[in-house]
Formats: C-alpha cells, structure tokens, sequence
C-alpha cells in the first residue's frame, strides 16, 4: 500500500469512494457508517491555484491506491527559454468557434499554429494595450543593465566591509566575510531591530523567518511575528526595511553575517552596537561605496567583467523609436556613471570610437540621471538641472516656468527646451510629463526592477501603466514546470482536507438528528476517524509543500508563494505591475500595438461551483 493509504483510517478512503475518487473500495465491507448525501451537501471544493484538476486522477498521482501505478514524470524540455510540452493545438478552438456561429466566418482564427509558452513572454495583471502608449520609459540598473553576480555585488560587499573595519571600528574577522547573492530572494523583510529575516504572504502572516543564517523556529517566530491582542503585524514601521531589489542583496548579507557575529563573539565585542546600529553602519558604508567610486570606478575599467550584454535591449529601444513612441530613460544613477554602462551596453565593448561616444543617447526622447526616485514621484518641488554631457557639470533650469517662456505658435516649449538638451539631472514628474507633452498618466508606461520605487509608487500616485522587470522568473518557470506534479498532489491533498472536514459536518448534522446510541456511538467513532484522517493527511501535505518549495531555493522556497498562499512580492506585484516579465529586451518580441490580456479572475466560490458535481440554489 502507498504510504498515505497505510497512514489513513477508513474514514477517508470511504469519503473519496462516495465521490467517485477512488474504485475498488466498499464501506459495506470495511464497517464503516457513512450516511447518504444529499445534493444539498455534496461538492467539491477547489481552492484559489494556479490548475484545476480531474479528481478521478488524484489517487494515482498521491499513491494512496496500491493498485495504481507509481507517478510517470513528466517530460520537460528547456531549450533556449522555451518550455515545451504545453504546446496548443491547432484547431483546438474549432468547437467553440462552432457553437457560437464563427466557424464558417473566420479565416484564421479557427486553425492557429501551436503556442509554446516561454521563459521570454510577458505576464499580464492588467490589460495593456501597447498602442494607446505615448511614451515608455526605463530605469537602468537590472532594468536595461543587468549585472553579472557574484562580481557585481562583491565590488559592494568588499569595500563596505572595509569601511565597517576603518570608519566604524568593527573587528578585523568582518575582513573574512563572504558574500553570496544566491542565499536571498526579492520580496523579503528584514526586521533591523531584532536581526531577523521575515518572508510574509500577503495576509502579512510570517511563514518563515530567520535569525542572521540561523532558522528561528516555528513557535517562537509565532510568537514574534503573529497578531497579539487588538493589533497585527503591519510591517511598515521603521525597522522594517522591505528587499525590493537586487542591489539589498549585499546589504542583508553582510547585516546577517554581522548578527551570527555579534551573537557568536560574545561579551566585549560589538556590545555597544545594537541589530538597528549594524543596520545603519551598513547602509552608510554601502551607500558611501556608490558614491565614492568603489563600484563605479571599478566598473568603468572593466565593463564586461560586472555587466551583461543583451544586444536585444538596444533593438528592443530601436524597435520603439521607430514606432514613433515617446522613449525615455529615468535613473537614480549620475550621469559619469550612467554613460559608461550605456556605451558598453549601447556598443558592446569598451574599446568604441571615441567619436561616438554617447551614441546611445539617439534612442532616447530625453534622459534624467540622480532622479531620486521615489522622491520624483511625490516632491513637485524638486528642481530639474541640465546636464552637460560633455564634463558633467550642471546647469539651473526653471523647469516649468522655462518650458512655458519657451512655447511658440512655431514650436513647442517642450521641443525648443530640449533642443538646448536632453539629459537632465533631478526634477520631478510635472518636468517629465510637460517635456513629453503628457496630461494623463495612463499615456506613460514605466519599465523598472524596483517594487516599490519603480512600480508600486508610480502606478500609485501618477497612475503610469508599469512593467515590472522579474530576472528570478527565468528560475521560477522552469521549476515551476518541472514540479508540477507535486504541486498538483499538494493541491488534491488540500481539497481532500477539505472534504473530510465537509464531510465532518455532515456527521455532525446526523449526530443531532440521531435517536439511538447505536447511531450516535458509530457517529463518533466516525468523527474521530476523521480526525485522525486530517492530521495524517496535514502531516504528509505539510511535507510534500516543503520539498516542493525547497525545489525552488533551499532557504526560502518559491518566490511567488509563502506555504500555500501568495507571497508578498506577489502581492504587489499582481496588484501594480500591469505587465511583468524576466527582462526588458523581452517586450521587443512582441509587437509596439500589442495588447495584453488577463487569463480572467475567478473568486473561490467561482472555483468551487465549476469543480463541483452537484449544485443547488435555495
């Protein structure tokens, strides 16, 4: 017998057997009471995930049948982004089409060639269509400038780390740190006051946490991070700090070395620093590392050492350009630096002819370096400066006020404003939008990394369409497609659970309703069967999500997910990405008057009433 069968009682298996979920078992000849079901009672729920599924598949594929054969794996073949095995069909729409008068009326649609789903395509929350866009614009760092790691952040990791030891007084075994991007994911919190590392779904419950490298175990995590009496977790105070970029990688590495430090060295060191204190020391040496030429500096010698070339983001830019679409760039980094990422990226080499330096300029409207983001979305009292690109320096601008003296019946202010040049420094979105002679924010879609900076604020306050640039989804897909099965015995597991405890009700309603102890005795000991059901089926599910999620990243599991709900990074990235997908050179491959559709929303009662086998309305 498979392992759940030999774990669970009766009970159970009598349950599935009335639903049709499993053959060749009789609750006459196991001696178990199971009283009728009405129509009223009888359903089948499926909760809110990402397949449905033929329940008469489910043992086969949990192994609670010893007669059903071991799982076949499923074949997955990846081969340059592409995911196959889910190709569709052609003429797979030819009964739809017929049964709503279209077939003999289309000359298409009826036969399309199969659609092979892709580690490139873009994601839809929001329907999008390209064509109504007036301008698209990007961040660049992990936006159009992705970055080669571990190289890249080790330029941080190293020179913070000096920093701590010369300008803080941190002991010399902080020199010994290692760095290693591949321990973390996007979408966590770090808690600075305690020196925890918090993954949180999107009900805001902590599903996992850690302290420094350290697992923090359940009870006491519950204990921390669970609602108290009249107040939940919000997660928004100060010492809350949310990883929603690639750059706080470095950052939580080298504060969670700094905490199994400060716990392992004992009295006499680090005494007088605080979780909150080693936060702070190193932001402030990260921070001065990005100012001070450590990274910079050490990047312009070497481009192709730090910076990935993707040939397909400058054709992506071009491909804009000619559509007559609006392009611009918008970055927090200065222009110096700017300049020799964009060259590099723009020309494919450092060793370009100086006579074209800054070529890539061309594809862009306008360009604004040190933004300041979020600030640029919310301060409408930062001031634009334009930038000579020639030695960097700046020069005041009256933004608004100059791009208004500016307007002719001949030209535009905004054109005459950008004719002097088109590379400024600072400013705020009312420059932006007036430059590109823009009123609605709906006209501008934004392509950036950064969840909050990026997409959560622009969309929130200026209503910019967004794109959310998800390098991690690449990893995700391909497990995901590899892990299907599991998933889908996770998922019958649960809706199993949830049987058991329907079917528990029933049981109820008929212990009320009997007469003699006989019936009631046989109730009870039925309930308690069922009970027993539901902690052997908790235990084994409980166990199947674990390895299901370790298969994604052995610390902190799927990213899309926290245990069976969405994770906060999907949160809010459902909720203010109107597109998302793993680089920008992907939205070259699809068209410049494309539109993006959602697959369709569906409540739980939605999903309950189309798996259900029976459904009856009062």
């Amino acid at each position: 017998m498979g392992k759940i069968q030999k774990e669970l009682g009766c009970a159970a298996l009598a349950l599935m057997s009335a639903r049709g979920l499993v053959k060749g078992f009789s609750s006459s000849t196991s001696k178990v009471y199971v009283p009728p079901m009405s129509a009223r009672t009888r359903r089948t729920y499926v909760p809110a995930s990402h397949d449905d599924h033929v329940q008469d598949h489910f043992l086969s594929s949990t192994g609670l049948c010893a007669s059903i054969q071991d799982e076949t794996s499923t074949e997955v073949a990846m081969s340059d982004g592409i995911i196959n095995g889910g190709a569709m069909k052609g003429g797979k729409f030819e009964e739809l089409l017929e049964s709503v008068g279209l077939k003999d009326k289309l000359r298409v649609a009826h036969d399309l060639p199969d659609r092979i789903m892709s580690t490139n395509d873009v994601f839809c929350n929001r329907e999008t269509k390209l064509g109504s866009i007036r301008a698209i614009g990007f961040d660049m760092d992990f936006t159009l400038v992705q970055y080669k790691e571990p190289a890249f952040g080790n330029l941080a990791f190293e020179g913070a780390k000096e920093k701590l030891v010369s300008n803080y007084n941190y002991p010399k075994e902080v020199l010994d740190l290692t760095f290693d991007h591949t321990w973390w994911r996007r979408g966590l919190i770090i808690d600075t006051q305690r020196g925890n590392f918090l993954k949180i779904d999107r009900h805001k419950y902590c599903r996992l946490a850690y302290h420094g490298f350290t697992p923090i175990p359940s009870d006491e995590r519950k204990i921390t991070y669970s609602k108290s009496f009249n107040k939940v977790m919000s997660f928004t105070e100060k010492s809350y700090v949310n990883m929603d970029t690639l750059f706080q990688h470095v950052d939580a590495h080298l504060f969670a070395h700094l905490v199994e430090l400060k716990d392992s060295l004992g009295d006499g060191v680090l005494d007088g620093k605080t979780y909150a204190d080693m936060y702070k020391d190193v932001r402030a040496c990260i921070d001065l590392c990005h100012r001070d030429g450590v990274i910079k500096d050490e990047v312009a010698r070497d481009p192709s050492k730090y910076i990935e070339l993707d040939q397909g983001m400058i054709d992506m830019l071009q491909q804009y350009r000619d559509a007559g679409v609006n392009t611009f760039l918008l970055t927090n980094s200065l222009w110096e630096y700017t300049s020799v990422a964009m060259n590099y990226l723009y020309h494919g080499t450092s060793d370009y002819d100086p006579a074209r330096k800054d070529e890539w300029l061309k594809l862009f409207d306008l360009a604004i370096v040190g933004s300041c983001k979020p600030a640029f979305m919310l301060d409408p009292y930062l001031n634009l400066f334009r930038v000579n690109t020639k030695d960097g320096t700046l020069k005041n601008t009256d933004g608004l006020f100059d791009i208004a003296a500016m307007d002719s019946p001949e030209q535009s202010g905004a054109s005459a404003f950008l004719f002097e040049g088109k590379v400024f420094q600072g400013g705020n979105w009312q420059h932006l939008h007036a430059l590109l002679e823009i009123e609605a924010g709906e006209d501008v879609l934004y392509v950036g990394d950064h969840l909050y900076s990026d997409v959560l604020r622009s969309k929130r306050t200026l209503g910019w369409r967004t794109a959310l640039i998800v390098p991690e989804l690449d990893h995700e897909m391909k497990v995901f497609r590899e892990k299907m099965p599991m998933a889908k015995r996770v998922t019958e597991l649960r809706k199993l659970r949830d049987e058991l405890s329907h079917y528990g009700d029933v049981l109820r309603r008929e212990l009320n309703l009997a007469k003699t102890n006989e019936e009631k005795e046989k109730l009870l000991e039925q309930l308690e069967r069922i009970e027993a059901d539901d902690v052997a089926i908790k235990e084994v599910c409980g166990e199947l999500n674990y390895n299901y999620h370790m298969a994604f990243h052995p610390v902190w599991g799927q990213m899309f997910k926290a245990g069976y709900q969405d994770s906060r990074f999907a949160f809010y990235t459902t909720n203010y990405s109107c597109l998302y997908t793993s680089k920008a050179s992907n939205l070259g491959l699809a068209s410049t008057e494309r539109s993006y559709r959602t697959g369709g929303e569906r409540s739980p009662h939605d999903l309950m009433i189309s798996a259900a086998d029976a459904f009856e309305a009062e």
